[in-house]
């Protein structure tokens, strides 16, 4: 028999506390959206009136040829301005994002207690978490949205405990778009006049983890989000969308756009999405933009969205390169420990690029 939930705390428990997630909530039966999942006005997102993003992917093949300064010209005019693109030919075989699709919606099928072998404390290894919402324990209303995460540390380790579903596939996804990644970040590092040693480049993408993102389909998406504003803390997300869409970037507010008006990123088919994280932002001292965003629910089906997040390693210091600092004449950011930067930016719910606050030098 199917639980009633007589307050938010019963609610909460279920879905949290229990990992049953709002599949779950789904899988009951639910038809409305429970008090504990409504967004305050200013958070919701409305689809109509809301315009396309309609540029075209960028083709990373033709970075090998003649065409290679045009393409470089393209991902830093994006990275300056967006902080999100679309590429083509980037590598990931098409069978590898089909694959992936299929296996997200394998896990998510699973039962709650299957899925639970992962939840923390009792996952076989603290870097493969199950969870939903972002940080529910701060949130005041929750994000429609169930996940796996699955930090990478060597591929005997992956093979070993992320979920068998998927980890063949994820792991193919994660090592192919490191190699992209790291291509596009030397490009964006050189374009700064900056050269780098190996290492330092090692450190700043040293991090790698990839994300099982499942967005039930909703009675009410209006009242809704499945991931609230937000810019990623790390360097670079590869990001994969089904074809349902749902994926909103805001427009820079400096950019004859005071409101900041929102535009939806529209699924291509065979393309991987890209966007720049707060360290590229501190890095470059505010050259490039890391892209605020946010994602729509869906009263149609369920939704699935695959990123690959790469980091500075825990102990890397990230702060602006000296050669911008001495070239600009100021530093807009403080060189911060990047754990403590993650610290803080997971003790926290969602609330737009606020998490940068934490590394801006003071006036």
């Amino acid at each position: 028999m199917a639980p009633s939930f007589g307050n938010s705390d019963s609610l909460y428990e279920f879905v949290v506390k229990d990992g049953n997630g709002v599949k779950g909530l789904l899988d009951l039966g639910l038809s409305e959206v429970p008090e504990r999942y409504i967004q305050p006005e200013q958070e919701r997102i409305k689809k109509v009136g809301t315009r396309r993003h309609d540029v075209p992917p960028i083709d990373l093949s033709k970075l090998k040829g003649p065409d290679h300064k045009k393409v470089v010209d393209e991902i830093v005019r994006a990275a300056e301005t967006l902080g999100f693109f679309q590429v083509v030919n980037h590598g990931v075989p098409f069978e590898v994002l089909e694959s992936l699709k299929d296996s997200a919606h394998k896990f998510f099928s699973l039962s709650p207690e299957e899925k639970c072998l992962f939840c923390p404390g009792v996952s076989p290894s603290s870097k493969v978490k199950y969870g939903t919402s972002f940080v529910p324990e701060k949130e005041k209303a929750l994000e429609w949205k169930d996940y796996i995460s699955m930090g990478y540390t060597n591929d005997e380790d992956a093979l070993q405990y992320w979920p068998n579903q998927c980890k063949e596939v994820a792991l193919d996804y994660l090592k192919l778009s490191s190699k992209m990644v790291r291509e596009i970040v030397e490009i964006l590092i050189e374009n700064l006049g900056v050269k780098l040693e190996e290492s330092r480049i090692e450190g700043i993408i040293g991090m790698k983890m990839v994300n099982m993102n499942y967005y039930p389909a909703c009675p009410d998406p209006e009242l809704t989000v499945g991931v609230g504003r937000h810019s990623d803390m790390g360097t670079m997300t590869v990001l994969l969308q089904d074809g349902i869409g749902g994926l909103y970037v805001k427009l820079d507010e400096d950019n004859n756009n005071n409101d900041g008006e929102w535009v939806e990123i529209p699924p291509i088919h065979g393309a991987l999405v890209i966007n720049i994280g707060d360290t590229i932002q501190i890095l470059s001292n505010g050259k490039y933009k890391s892209a605020e965003h946010r994602v729509r629910t869906t009263n149609s089906e369920s939704r699935v969205s695959i990123p690959v997040f790469t980091a500075p390693k825990p102990t890397e210091k990230i702060g602006p390169l000296e050669e911008l600092v001495k070239k600009d004449g100021v530093a807009y950011y403080r060189e911060v420990v990047f754990q403590d930067y993650m610290n803080n930016f997971f003790a926290n719910a969602h609330h737009g690029k606020k998490s940068l606050d934490f590394a801006k030098s003071s006036p």
